[in-house]
């Protein structure tokens, strides 16, 4: 039972202790990973040459723990570098404690800024762009004199692991090609000479290329075995990098910003041949800053605005602008007599937004927009004009507005478009419009406004509405003209109405005498033809009669007779009747 508990002891003992061993490795590798940030310039390394102007910039990497300030001291030899601008643009600082400061007679640049809630992580975090230029031959080291990077853990921690270096040599400046390509002769006779070096990305050895991967291609002469490549900021170099079988193409990887100069050199069976330089230039970052400054204007009536420019870009230099108003087509405009003063043409009243884009010789651009209101002129005033004239009347109209500029007259005759006419104005502003052409009928608006000789614009006055009418002489015409349009139809329609009404009673005339005769020539052939048929009934009716005299008659004959001259009376008085009808009606 002791043995037990003794051995229970001893791995309790054991357990603790790997415990309090984990525990401490924890601790060690927190710790390892609150500190794995740092602070360093980029690019590290260059070679330029004296006067030439390059870009460093400083980044932070913290890719483990979120950080939320950073600041530090950029020491650089006064001698050999001067600063000529540093720049905030693309920074992850949101707030700065210390805007970033530089001193060239120190040779230092401070910043000191915050990223705010909830911090910011990652391993390429750019702080500030430094714009250096060249002074003096030498070796040229930037360093950190003093650097901090807090955690964003509520506490401040600093997780600073360390400080990085950069340092760059400046020579003096050699001539190199201005033109697109240079070669250098083969020293052995019989070696293939410098090849032609083309650039689909980089075709312009003087132009400036937003492309940071660069392509090349030469052509290979028969009996060529091997190629050797090279790419620096040297115009004249011996090229280093041997391609067997030789290559006739070379795709770059992506290259920092700056002069570039690619060297080709080819081999054949006698040795190498002559080297061939390319030069090549890139500038991928947009203007390090752009700021717009409005010229402050007494008079807001002034139709133009003028904008001072404060604009860098350490790499290409700033080619144009791009400038857009009110959202109009945009212009470019070249700063020519390098001023950085930018006019607007005369604009109208009312507010304005104009946009402008400062791009450098690589199209890279920052813009800027900025809005503002130019006020309008006093609109003229209108002392007399007709409120009714005649179309043969002169049309005048006299005003009041500014000296010595310019009255626009609007004149608009109903729904058609409206038409201008411009009058200059006197010493005193007094103004007199004339119409050179007559009003046609109806009625017009008239309105009217000013253009000063600065070219800035009033409202327009009032409408003032004017009726245009025909001459007295000219309205009795149209009267008269009127009334007998009236007139003249009805006493036609009159004597139309009489001649219809005599054709149709002398066409019912005539046709009663056509009635009157066919119904007399009727009533003879009815007469005519009913005797003859009455002579014939009476034969019959004779015959039967006699007959009864030799021999009695039956009854059907006897009833025969007696229906024929029943029926004959009938027809007989009948026809009369209708015949004296007839007679009646055609009389």
């Amino acid at each position: 039972m002791e043995n037990k508990k003794k051995k229970t002891k001893i791995k309790n003992k054991k357990i603790n202790k790997l415990f309090l061993f984990a525990s401490l490795l924890l601790v060690f590798l927190f710790a390892q990973i609150a500190d794995a940030a740092t602070l360093y310039p980029s690019p590290s390394s260059g070679s330029y040459d004296v006067g030439q102007s390059f870009s460093v910039g400083v980044f932070v990497a913290s890719a483990d723990q979120a950080m939320n300030a950073v600041s530090g001291a950029l020491s650089f030899p006064t001698d050999k570098l001067e600063v000529s601008s540093v720049s905030t643009s693309g920074s992850v600082i949101n707030l700065w404690v210390q805007q970033p400061v530089y001193s060239n007679s120190a040779g230092t640049v401070n910043f000191e800024g915050i990223v705010l809630n909830p911090g910011w992580t990652g391993s390429a975090g750019r702080i500030i762009t430094v714009s250096f230029r060249t002074k003096a031959p030498g070796s040229a080291p930037v360093t950190f004199s003093s650097g901090s990077i807090l955690a964003n853990d509520g506490s401040g921690t600093s997780i600073l692991e360390g400080l990085g270096s950069a340092r760059f040599s400046i020579e003096v400046e050699t001539t190199g090609p201005a033109a697109e390509e240079a070669t250098t002769p083969p020293v052995t006779v019989g070696t293939p000479p410098g090849p032609q070096i083309n650039s689909i990305t980089h075709p312009d050895s003087d132009a400036w290329y937003a492309a940071s991967i660069p392509e090349f291609d030469w052509s290979l002469p028969a009996g060529t075995t091997a190629t050797r490549l090279l790419v620096g900021q040297k115009p004249q170099a011996a090229p280093t990098v041997t391609y067997v079988p030789a290559i006739g193409s070379k795709e770059l990887e992506s290259l920092d910003d700056g002069v570039w100069y690619f060297h080709v050199q080819l081999r054949n069976a006698n040795g190498w041949g002559g080297v061939s330089h390319f030069r090549f230039q890139i500038d991928t970052q947009d203007p390090e800053y752009f700021n717009m400054e409005r010229v402050k204007e007494d008079d807001l009536t002034n139709p133009t605005r003028s904008f001072i420019f404060d604009v860098n870009d350490a790499t290409s230099g700033i080619s144009h602008y791009t400038i857009q108003i009110d959202g109009g087509e945009a212009i470019e405009w070249y700063d020519e007599e390098e001023k950085n003063i930018y006019t607007t043409p005369a604009l109208g009243p009312g507010r304005h937004t104009i946009i402008i884009n400062a791009l450098d010789k690589a199209g890279n651009f920052l813009t800027n927009v900025d809005e503002f209101v130019i006020d309008p002129l006093k609109a003229p005033t209108i002392i007399q004009y007709p409120e009714q004239l005649t179309n043969k009347d002169p049309f005048v109209i006299r005003g009041e507005t500014y000296p010595n500029s310019q009255a626009v007259v609007w004149l608009q005759r109903e729904a058609t478009k409206p038409v201008n006419y411009i009058v200059k104005t006197d010493e005193f502003g007094r103004f007199t419009f004339v119409g050179e052409e007559k009003l046609r009928d109806g009625i017009y608006q008239m309105w009217a406004e000013v253009i000063d000789e600065r070219g800035a614009r009033s409202e327009p006055t009032e409408k003032f509405k004017i009726l245009v009418q025909p001459t007295k002489l000219w309205q009795i015409g149209n009267m008269t003209i009127g009334i007998l349009s009236i007139v003249v139809p009805l006493i036609a329609l009159f004597f139309l109405l009489v001649f219809v009404v005599w054709f149709s009673w002398h066409k019912l005339r005539t046709l009663r005498k056509r009635v009157r005769v066919e119904a007399g020539e009727a009533q003879t052939v009815l007469h005519k033809e009913f005797k003859l048929l009455k002579r014939r009934i009476r034969s019959h009716i004779t015959l039967l009669e006699k007959t009864s005299r030799k021999r009695k008659l039956t009854k059907e004959e006897e009833k025969v007779v007696k229906q024929l001259r029943k029926d004959l009376d009938y027809v007989e008085e009948k026809i009369s009747k209708e015949i004296k009808d007839i007679q009646k009606e055609v009389k």
